[in-house]
């Protein structure tokens, strides 16, 4: 099978990925083979491949194949495998495995299991032309979704519910997103469904667009202002999905007294006055259950992904351009063979 592989992590400029063949895997038990229609390109792929996370253990092995959100067509079952067959659709998001077994497995909260695998990291990804999946942790996608559109719901769809589901959201309560990226844009439409007032916060002009045209309330161009003065004391919630601690700054001047920060990304906090009693939450994708509940507002319409599409062989020059910021959204490589 034709697919994107990295030997040795390092920076992007070294081209240390290589479009070529590899053995095409077969379906242990509890296994799917999955032809690949399309895979989304996140910056946690750019991490790993230039080298981020070396010290963490990832790449989990190596030479290994990049991509953790993916949908395709199941082309072979392995054994003890119930409700999948050969021609059905499916999806699969960056948890690949975990232990069923542990506190956080058997009480909702699978995506902090201490032994879990992460597509793309710690097994082959989606950068190519065939996918094994851990049927446990693959999803069936309704055909009323296009494969290419519905890639993102399994990393930035997932990323965003689990975000905006811990938060108190509703009517008469507003919600700033800052960083309005693949994960961004999805947030917006995640919050406008609780009914709350939704501020789209960026740097991009194209993000900016995407943001209103999806329902954004309103928006804030960080490029030309400060978002923690112009949103001073005035939003009840703010997520961050932007990895800048000049970010983290704004969204805690923005909230009011007693608000709810949710950080999608790493931060550091260097003042954090107590007085204003003020909460800060970390998110880390969401459970199985949460994933379904996002393919079904997606079905219903309710919910949907913006995205760029290229060849899989253009895959160096993709993260390239995510780097320079000179994508509208999501970027999807599509397995055009497929």
């Amino acid at each position: 099978m034709h697919a994107i592989t990295l030997n040795q992590p390092a920076p992007l400029a070294e081209n240390p990925l290589h479009w070529g063949e590899v053995p095409t895997p077969s379906p242990g038990p509890g296994q799917l083979l999955i032809e690949v229609a399309a895979c989304g390109v996140c910056r946690s792929n750019l991490h790993m491949i230039e080298g981020d996370w070396v010290d963490g253990g990832v790449p989990g092995i190596s030479p290994i194949i990049p991509g953790h959100e993916v949908t395709g067509t199941v082309v072979a079952v392995g054994g003890d495998v119930d409700g999948f067959s050969t021609g059905d659709r499916a999806g699969v998001q960056p948890l690949w495995w975990t232990c069923e077994q542990c506190a956080y497995c058997t009480s909702g909260r699978e995506q902090l299991c201490h032994r879990r695998r992460i597509t793309g990291e710690h097994v082959d990804g989606g950068y190519a032309q065939y996918l094994l999946s851990n049927a446990a942790h693959t999803y069936h996608v309704p055909d009323t979704l296009d494969l290419t559109e519905a890639a993102p719901l399994f990393c930035p769809g997932i990323t965003a519910y689990g975000a905006v589901q811990k938060l108190d959201l509703g009517p008469g309560t507003t919600v700033a997103v800052f960083g309005l990226g693949g994960v961004g844009h999805m947030a917006v439409q995640f919050a406008r469904l609780t009914g709350a007032d939704v501020i789209a916060v960026g740097r991009s002009a194209d993000h900016l667009r995407v943001a209103r045209e999806l329902g954004a309330t309103r928006v804030v161009d960080a490029s030309a202002e400060d978002p923690g003065r112009t949103l001073a004391d005035s939003v009840d919630a703010a997520i961050t999905f932007a990895p800048s601690d000049a970010v983290t700054e704004q969204a805690l001047a923005a909230l009011v007294w007693g608000g709810t920060l949710v950080a999608g990304v790493p931060l550091a906090v260097s003042d954090f006055p107590f007085n204003k009693e003020q909460t800060i939450k970390a998110s880390l994708l969401g459970n199985r259950a949460q994933m379904n509940e996002v393919l079904a507002l997606a079905t219903e319409g309710k919910v949907r992904s913006v995205v760029d599409r290229f060849p899989l062989r253009e895959a160096p020059e993709v993260l390239g351009m995510l780097v320079a910021g000179k994508l509208r959204s999501r970027a999807v490589l599509e397995n055009r063979a497929a």
